[in-house]
């Protein structure tokens, strides 16, 4: 059975050579819906790490209160969604005094300017950084790790000191090559003192995450005092198992703040991060369906180009088969002989459409900047998805081959 493989083997690389043209674009046809499949496989895969690499750090144990819940946001456009006031500083700040839930820290922020420039001695940043107004329970809160130096404490955000906490970034740009700890900054002619830098963020979505720069609620009201500013409120349990009592528990407290009647809906957005996670996971399979769309419309079309080929090579070599059998080659070993050929021919297209796809996954994944990771789920499918073609495809001829009568084959030209 080996020697018989080998055989075969042998004879379908010899047909392949003299069918190059033939085979090569019947492989590439292969290879491109391999491609289409792995490649939008691969895309997906690194959106869902990078998703869940940027909330992980937030724990499955904390939630937000803000002025609209996600699934809010991604339909602001409907005609139906209601507007929801945003969250005043007094009502931020009613909420975290009167919210006591056990094991529980509440951080009160606001993102006080977007496109800020902030200077250094004669050194000066674009004005691309975020500055954003916190408390000493922010960075725990959010998953913000202080690499360098500490985090704002109590103290600070009690007497206003003019403290600041710098994104990674900075240590590339206005402090390159230098500690830039215990330096002064300058923010709209306030000088700010650096006490710490943040762990390295990386960008979510094409936003970096280290272009910030962290400072004390009040300080930063008194310098953006822009009107309408929009608080947000992040609530950290201790205690995962009383999660969900605590949410409801800040459900209960924030309607006490904005004075809702029983009847009334919430006009608010609580958000979980574990719930936020799913949500955005389970809008990436929708991108994963397409895939498979895309990828079984492009591969039914190569398993046709396939099919056709090998028919092609029955016919051509009809009067081969004839001599084939009149020398004593049996039914199944000429199948099995045409069947390699389709084999062989489906699996390069594959591997082509694998090495494509990975290609054009890690080329679109780092231009976006996901976190890409080797797909061997995808691998895997398009192996067996090659392997289902080449069946497919190889029967047909293959039996078509080893049906032909001897004799009428031998007469044939």
């Amino acid at each position: 059975m080996v020697g018989l493989f080998k055989e075969n083997t042998r004879i379908a690389l010899d047909s392949i050579k003299g069918q190059a043209l033939r085979t090569s674009l019947t492989v590439m046809i292969i290879a491109i819906g391999i491609t289409a499949l792995v490649g939008i496989l691969t895309v997906v895969s690194a959106l869902e790490n990078t998703i869940l690499k940027d909330f992980a750090s937030m724990g499955a144990n904390t939630f937000s209160i803000s002025q609209y819940d996600f699934s809010s946001e991604i339909n602001q456009n409907d005609a139906e969604q209601r507007v929801n006031p945003i969250i005043s500083y007094p009502e931020a700040k009613a909420f975290q005094d009167k919210y006591n839930f056990p094991f529980t820290t509440t951080s009160l922020s606001f993102t006080a300017g977007s496109a800020i420039e902030v200077k250094y001695q004669e050194k000066k940043t674009d004005p691309e950084i975020s500055v954003v107004g916190i408390d000493e329970n922010f960075c725990p809160n959010k998953g913000l790790e202080v690499v360098k130096g500490r985090n704002v404490n109590s103290f600070d955000v009690s007497n206003n000191n003019y403290v600041c906490i710098l994104g990674s970034d900075f240590e590339k740009g206005l402090f390159a090559n230098m500690n830039p700890l215990d330096k002064i900054i300058s923010i709209r002619g306030a000088k700010f003192k650096v006490i710490g830098v943040l762990k390295e963020k990386g960008s979510t979505f094409g936003n970096s995450q280290d272009l910030r720069v962290l400072i004390p609620t009040q300080i930063a009201r008194s310098l953006f005092s822009a009107p309408n500013i929009n608080y947000d409120l992040d609530v950290m349990a201790n205690n995962e198992a009383l999660l969900d009592e605590a949410v409801d528990d800040a459900i209960i407290t924030m309607r006490r703040v904005r004075k809702l009647s029983p009847v009334e809906k919430e006009n608010f957005g609580i958000e979980r991060s574990d719930d936020l996670i799913q949500t955005l996971l389970s809008n990436t399979a929708v991108l994963g369906i397409s895939a498979w769309v895309i990828g079984i419309i492009t591969i039914f079309g190569s398993s046709i180009a396939l099919m056709n080929i090998m028919l092609v090579s029955v016919s051509e070599r009809t009067r081969e088969i004839g001599v084939r059998k009149s020398l004593g080659a049996t039914r199944n070993t000429i199948a099995w002989q045409f069947f390699t050929e389709t084999l062989i021919i489906g699996q390069i297209g594959g591997i082509v459409g694998i090495i494509l796809g990975i290609l054009i996954g890690f080329g679109i994944a780092s231009a976006i900047g996901f976190a890409f990771t080797t797909p061997w789920m995808a691998i895997i499918w398009a192996f067996v998805v090659t392997f289902a073609v080449t069946i497919l495809s190889g029967l047909i001829p293959a039996i078509k081959a080893s049906k032909l009568d001897p004799v009428e084959a031998l007469r044939y030209e």
